[in-house]
């Protein structure tokens, strides 16, 4: 049997250049691969949006075709809604019978999350739990490889734990996944922060060519460089770190090198680094348009794949069922 491989992404919108590279470059070599299982995750988008339900529903459509665009495709790799699965729901449930609260309470990524997302109130059960879901769309499917941003190998982590507890409790019932990263498994926003719509630092892969040089042109460089004839360090600058992902090795010579000697001026570095990462967004944006102008029928596209999930997850559920006598 092909290894199985799952992932999923919250519709919270349309996608931006980190979601590429951290995560959809992969989605798009694993699903060679292997049996891929790529999900809308609108529950766990309800841990943070429960306020405002409505831009889940919304932004489904936009984030598939994003998934598309970048060439995921849907006779390669099942696409599925998760709240359209109830098997999540239950495992989720069971799962959490098991889980010790300590290990959620000193998960990173929700320590960081609340002191970050202040506008919002995170002290939920749900936001608090976020993790046993996730294992539980992990686990569901006997993935064993799990493709994440370096944010949340910790969430992995702990689907491990879960795992290895519930067949040490029960029964040998589920495989241990493992986390595959991508060569950039962490792609910074324009302000240097992690790139995210909330924070306004992102660029997104639906962007014209004009909204990207405008959301470039005003990025921070290295402040010692105050006036043109300033030798900067490019080792401190968020452009230069663009550079190392989106340019070709002559282009990041040429940079370091004149970003040093004050060879090069900040704009003139940043247009360089403009027209690499054009030729990652603009293929993605030509497709982007396609696909809406031909009307790919995602809803379609999405309960077939919804169908198959289901009966993948139901097979599973009655071993787990079974295993704890229930």
């Amino acid at each position: 049997m092909r290894k199985r491989i799952l992932s999923g992404m919250r519709p919270s919108g349309k996608l931006h250049l980190g979601h590429y590279l951290g995560v959809l470059v992969n989605w798009k070599k694993l699903q060679e691969e292997g049996d891929a299982f790529y999900f809308v995750a609108d529950w766990h988008a309800l841990t943070t949006e429960y306020e405002r339900t409505s831009v889940i529903g919304e932004s489904i459509d936009d984030m598939v075709i994003d998934w598309l665009a970048s060439g995921i495709d849907p006779s390669k790799a099942t696409l599925f809604i998760q709240s359209h699965v109830p098997q999540h729901a239950e495992l989720h449930l069971l799962l959490s019978m098991i889980t010790p609260l300590p290990w959620l309470e000193r998960n990173p990524t929700y320590k960081e999350q609340l002191r970050e997302q202040t506008s919002r109130d995170l002290h939920t059960y749900g936001f608090l739990g976020y993790p046993v879901l996730q294992a539980a769309d992990i686990l569901m499917y006997y993935a064993l490889l799990v493709p994440v941003g370096i944010d949340q190998v910790p969430h992995l982590e702990l689907s491990r734990e879960i795992a290895r507890r519930f067949n040490f409790l029960y029964k040998e019932v589920f495989a241990i996944p493992q986390a595959y990263l991508t060569e950039t498994p962490k792609f910074m926003g324009t302000d240097n922060r992690k790139m995210s719509k909330t924070y306004g630092n992102a660029i997104l892969l639906s962007d014209t060519a004009e909204e990207v040089w405008t959301r470039v042109k005003p990025m921070v460089t290295d402040p010692a460089r105050v006036r043109r004839n300033d030798p900067g360090n490019p080792e401190i600058c968020n452009v230069f770190a663009y550079h190392k992902i989106v340019s070709d090795e002559e282009t990041i010579q040429k940079v370091d090198v004149g970003c040093r000697t004050a060879g090069i001026g900040c704009i003139e570095c940043k247009k360089w680094m403009y027209d690499h990462m054009e030729k990652v967004l603009a293929p993605i944006r030509e497709r982007r348009k396609q696909i809406v102008e031909s009307g790919v029928p995602v809803r379609q596209i999405l309960a077939e794949g919804t169908a198959r999930a289901r009966k993948t997850a139901e097979k599973k559920m009655k071993e787990v069922r079974e295993a704890i006598g229930i």
